[in-house]
């Protein structure tokens, strides 16, 4: 008897379905049992389809796509309706992928099924909990993957997942090295029990290999077929004592990367929703495992280049405590342009034991952007700094070489150019030379914020310097130098705008923020505990307690650097700070009021304190009035006969010496020397050998309850 008279004799017909001309192929049998017209022949789709439920086609398609992308059956109940869409029968729909003439199509059988009464059929819910249950464990997956920012978080998610009606309890995902098998990670295993799996050469008779060497899913319902497929590899998985398995592909972009392995504890049919959930994790899975690793890659390159880019400070250097810190905050990279450097100098230094005696050059500074290009630009003048100060040059030639060295390799960029260009750009640096023996500072500034001094007695103050363009906009700009001494156990701090600026303050207001912490934290802390603290007052989560007035609240990189002269202070402090105040600068005289004010910042005597701000002020304005030159102004705080006293110079190159005279009402000049003469304690001008100096002195108060203190030394009196 023909095949086609046994398979008539059953009630089975043949179907063939190919997708990619949309033609389904019947035989008599199948045209009977679908309701088309009589005889074998070729139908379209949307014929065929309008055979059925419209939600029963929608699942067959799903079946046959499952089907085919893994090479495997295809099974199906289909409900065929009339044109009222009443149920007539209910058939069975089997089928499996081949290629005919080179084009994909599928082969199978169709049969009626009768073991259900018609009411029941025609009721029966296609779309039920299991289904709905289905579809919200998948959104919730592909959510919780699609949040998975790491390797290790995307197995953990992968790890919790519970599956509708057969979560696995053991799982593992095989990555591919060269022609080996690897473990990414697993999940319900023990320690240990993953080393036989660790590096398994891909042609090994075992099922992960076989899902990475052909790209097909693996199904394995029970431990016989196991046993069956994979004798060589099955002694290694019998002691887990799990009964069924799946191994599914994970492919990215058409490739297969790896396999995901789900073990079940009991029996799982792998009917076709069960593979096509599996099939859909599995995708998810590789997605999430893609991102992580191309995240993690781009992280490791990125702490690597900052690594590189961002040495260490020189240890040991005797006679000085350093700290630094880097925090990578904006932009959303773990590099960008700021940076700090320590460098020891060659003019009588040397390295001798576990330290470096000598000179070092300290160099903080921000390139501007946050992106890639900025710490390449970074890299490049970190590189050309520390290379001129190894030459021995002064601050302001290592920063003129350095602003020629950037402005001609950024001049040729055009804004646009690229997303990592965008045009020239400048940067912010302040480089200092520090000699341990003596204090001396000397330091050249470029459009950097300036420097801050944290005293031994806990005294803090901006120390004023003079300071240029920033590098790159001018090759040909100066950078004059200053030369201040830092005292033992006093602390120097300089840092990048981020420091100042994160949270939404100015300059002003984050200076405040800064002077807070340090004077807080300065003298009973370590240097290290001291920079942690400055970071975590900007960018700790208490920082949002002190945000500052600007709408803008933007966070930028922070790069902060301490430097503490080591040695005891010789008898009781002495608090000194000195800057100059050129024609062209008139605004300093703000900063010198400011100066002045942070220098007497614990003085007893608030009236006195004005009166001494108001003095400043008028001593530098005069000297930009009537003379030509510049006021260069230098005040310090020291002890006299058990009381402290605030001396105040200001000295300008004219000969030219100030005379009392009798302002009337309404004249607008003519009381500086009045004023001093009424809220000084004592003043006076002292000729020099080219210009003169104008000083004053004020003397605290002793405190309420102490004995009366002798009037200082020193007489009070005009020139």
């Amino acid at each position: 008897m023909r095949t086609e008279d046994v398979l008539v004799s059953v009630a089975t017909g043949i179907w063939r379905w190919e997708h990619a001309s949309g033609i389904v192929t019947l035989d008599a049998e199948a045209t009977r049992l679908l309701g088309l017209p009589q005889g074998s022949g070729r139908f379209s789709e949307a014929a065929v389809r309008s055979c059925f439920h419209p939600v029963d086609w929608g699942e067959l398609n799903g079946v046959t796509s499952l089907a085919a992308m893994e090479g495997t059956l295809a099974e199906a109940r289909l409900r065929v309706v009339d044109a009222s869409g009443r149920v007539q029968r209910v058939l069975r729909s089997r089928g499996k992928p081949f290629t005919v003439s080179g084009s994909p199509c599928l082969v199978g059988t169709v049969q009626e099924v009768s073991d259900q009464p018609e009411d029941a059929v025609a009721q029966a819910p296609v779309t039920g909990d299991w289904r709905r249950s289905r579809e919200a464990f998948l959104l919730d997956a592909g959510r919780a993957l699609a949040e998975a920012r790491s390797t290790a978080e995307v197995l953990r998610v992968a790890a919790s997942l519970s599956m509708p009606g057969f979560s696995p309890d053991g799982l593992a995902v095989f990555g591919i090295a060269g022609d080996r098998l690897t473990i990414v990670g697993h999940h319900g295993h023990s320690a240990g029990d993953d080393e036989p799996f660790t590096d398994m050469p891909l042609d090994t008779d075992y099922p992960a290999a076989e899902v990475v060497r052909t790209g097909r899913a693996v199904y394995l319902p029970t431990p016989d077929d196991y046993k069956e497929r994979f004798p060589v590899t099955w002694p290694l998985a019998q002691r887990f004592g799990r009964q069924s398995w799946a191994f599914l592909p994970l492919v990215v972009s058409g490739s297969t990367m790896g396999t995901w392995m789900a073990a079940f504890r009991h029996p799982v049919a792998f009917t076709p929703d069960e593979r096509s959930v599996l099939t859909t994790v599995a995708r998810m899975l590789a997605q999430a495992l893609t991102r992580a690793g191309a995240a993690e890659s781009e992280r490791e390159l990125s702490l690597g280049l900052q690594r590189s880019m961002m040495p260490t400070l020189v240890p040991g250097v005797r006679g000085v405590t350093l700290a630094g810190r880097y925090v990578p905050t904006g932009g959303g990279l773990q590099v960008g342009g700021d940076w700090y450097d320590t460098i020891p100098l060659p003019s009588g230094g040397a390295f001798r034991g576990e330290g470096f005696d000598g000179r070092i050059a300290l160099v903080i500074g921000d390139v501007q952007g946050h992106d890639v290009r900025a710490a390449g630009l970074m890299g490049q003048l970190r590189i050309a700094l520390r290379a001129y100060a190894s030459e021995g040059h002064r601050p302001d030639a290592v920063l003129s070489r350095a602003s020629r060295f950037l402005h001609g390799i950024t001049e040729d960029e055009e804004p646009g150019a690229g997303p990592d260009l965008g045009g020239p750009r400048f940067a912010t640096c302040l480089y200092l030379e520090f000699e341990p023996s003596t204090g001396t500072v000397e330091i050249a500034r470029a459009g950097h914020p300036e420097p801050a001094v944290l005293t031994s007695d806990g005294t803090v103050f901006q120390r004023s310097t003079e300071g240029g363009l920033p590098l790159g906009i001018d090759p040909d700009s100066d950078y004059p130098t200053t030369r201040f001494v830092l005292e033992p156990g006093d602390t120097l701090l300089v840092c990048t705008d981020g420091l100042l600026e994160t949270g939404g303050h100015d300059l002003d207001t984050g200076w405040a923020r800064l002077r807070t912490v340090l004077e807080r934290h300065g003298k009973d802390s370590s240097l290290e505990e001291l920079a942690d603290a400055l970071v975590q007052a900007v960018h700790g989560p208490t920082s949002h307690h002190t945000t500052g007035p600007l709408a803008d609240r933007r966070e930028d990189d922070i790069a902060v650097l301490l430097l503490t002269r080591e040695g005891v202070p010789s008898g009781t402090p002495t608090r000194r700070t000195a800057m100059s105040v050129a024609q062209a600068e008139p605004e300093r005289i703000a900063a010198a009021r400011r100066q002045v004010r942070e220098l007497l910042h614990d003085w007893a005597d608030a009236e006195q304190v004005d009166s001494a701000v108001l003095m400043v002020s008028e001593m530098v304005t005069n000297v930009l009035v009537h003379t030509d030159g510049t006021a260069l102004l230098a005040a310090e705080v020291d002890h006299a006969d058990s009381a402290r006293r605030l001396r105040v110079e200001v000295t300008d190159g004219s000969d030219d010496l100030p005379h009392r005279r009798r302002p009337g009402e309404m004249a607008s000049s003519g009381r500086g020397l009045v004023l001093m003469e009424m809220l000084a304690d004592a003043w006076g001008v002292d000729p020099r050998g080219e210009g003169k100096s104008i000083w004053f002195e004020l003397y605290e108060p002793p405190a309420p309850d102490s004995a009366p203190v002798p009037s200082p030394g020193g007489s009070a009196g005009g020139p």
